[in-house]
């Protein structure tokens, strides 16, 4: 095991590192008390090594790793990258590339909707993974042994793990499913804080356009205070008062202070006033000019709740027939998209997943396709007219055989 705090063994580890086809990559870190995540540990593994990064060390240049993870030549490995890509476009404004993320990988193979990295590891590896030091502060130093045991086990364990998931990938012809994938992972637009987006975390939560007006001019300043003060969003304002000035809109520190869920006494500070000017400043937009506020489509007539519910059905069965987690094929917002707008876009009308599932969507939604019981299992059905004029119904099912040829 090894625990880098010096920038000479931190650029000859990675020179190291380089000459490897992939690197298996984690990170620790805290965010319990910031809006940003503050990185304590970084961890690497080849084929020949693995080495914790003690990223706190006094000193530590860390431009080797950075040039690491943006080398062509070598693939990086992580598991549920999100966050660990996030950190490191914070620290450089970069994002690894070539990118592997095994839990999306995992849910292509089969293994069931956001696994988690101990149930592959379990799976793949046999092992199961000793996560007493999860929790513990990685901020304070030095580090235990026990510490840098748990974190290295991040890594070491994903380069089987990878090494699997590549194989059932490449042999069932899906690698592009996993390219198609990692475009959003590796988007910059994923990463960056937009203040004047943030409202679109509440975007079901207000149903006229005043509501929403004052909804975006409150979330975006709640976000850029979170953000100058380096504190979580609910640091600010907490989510629950943040709609209830949105929906109530006061004019006035008192009537703010008259909120039930406002903290007493914080409509006299300068935040009471900053929050004051953002509501009048929703009040002052063009309705003309505020985005289109989405119907509930759950509430929707015309039948669109009850083909939501079954292409939920079709969407289990797809899923379970090719073997891919139900999640990465379409969610419930894309059934509920496609069972009102043949046209909708979304991505389970694209690609690869309008091929296993799309299509058959809208069959079964212009009544093309049915869904049937056949030995306590879901099947559908095609129909298909006969020369006298009756609709038959034709089974679509395949044989095991025929379908593992013809599941990708």
């Amino acid at each position: 095991m090894s625990l880098i705090i010096s920038s000479d063994d931190l650029a000859a580890a990675c020179l190291r590192l380089k000459s490897h086809g992939f690197v298996t990559v984690d990170t620790e870190f805290l965010r319990e008390t910031t809006f940003w995540p503050k990185v304590c540990v970084i961890q690497i593994a080849s084929d020949e090594e693995a080495i914790a990064i003690d990223t706190l060390a006094e000193g530590l240049d860390m431009t080797p790793f950075f040039e690491l993870m943006a080398n062509p030549a070598v693939v990086k490995v992580f598991h549920a990258a999100r966050q660990d890509i996030e950190i490191i476009w914070n620290l450089a404004k970069l994002i690894p590339a070539p990118l592997f993320d095994t839990q999306v990988a995992a849910m292509v193979c089969g293994y069931g909707d956001q696994v988690s990295y101990g149930e592959l590891a379990q799976s793949v590896c046999k092992v199961t993974l000793d996560k007493s030091s999860r929790f513990t502060d990685w901020s304070r130093r030095p580090l235990s042994e026990a510490q840098i045991t748990y974190a290295l086990a991040d890594v070491t364990y994903l380069r089987d793990i990878y090494r699997a998931l590549s194989e059932k990938l490449h042999k069932s012809g899906r690698m592009n499913w996993l390219i198609d994938e990692m475009s959003t992972l590796t988007a910059p637009a994923t990463y960056e804080q937009h203040p004047d987006q943030a409202w679109e975390r509440f975007k079901n939560r207000v149903k006229k356009p005043r509501d929403l007006a004052v909804l975006m001019e409150v979330a975006a300043w709640r976000e850029r205070e979170a953000q100058g003060r380096d504190v979580p969003r609910s640091r600010v304002l907490k989510d629950d008062i943040l709609i209830e000035i949105a929906l109530t809109a006061p004019k006035t520190v008192e009537g703010l202070g008259n909120l039930r869920a406002f903290p007493r006494g914080l409509e006299k500070s300068r935040a009471g006033a900053d929050i004051i000017v953002a509501v009048e400043r929703g009040l002052a937009r063009d309705p003309k000019t505020l985005p289109k506020i989405e119907k509930d489509r759950r509430s929707g007539g015309g039948g669109g709740g009850a083909t939501t519910e079954l292409l939920k059905v079709l969407l289990r069965q797809v899923s379970e027939r090719h073997g891919v987690a139900a999640k990465m094929v379409a969610t419930i917002d894309d059934l509920e998209a496609i069972a009102t707008n043949d046209n909708a876009d979304v991505p389970a009308l694209k690609g690869w997943r309008r091929e296993l599932f799309g299509t058959k969507a809208l069959d079964l939604k212009h009544g093309k396709l049915a869904l049937a019981v056949e030995n306590n299992k879901v099947i559908t059905l095609e129909w298909q007219d006969t020369p006298v004029g009756n609709d038959t119904p034709v089974g679509t099912e395949a044989t095991p055989e025929t379908e593992a040829a013809h599941s990708d």
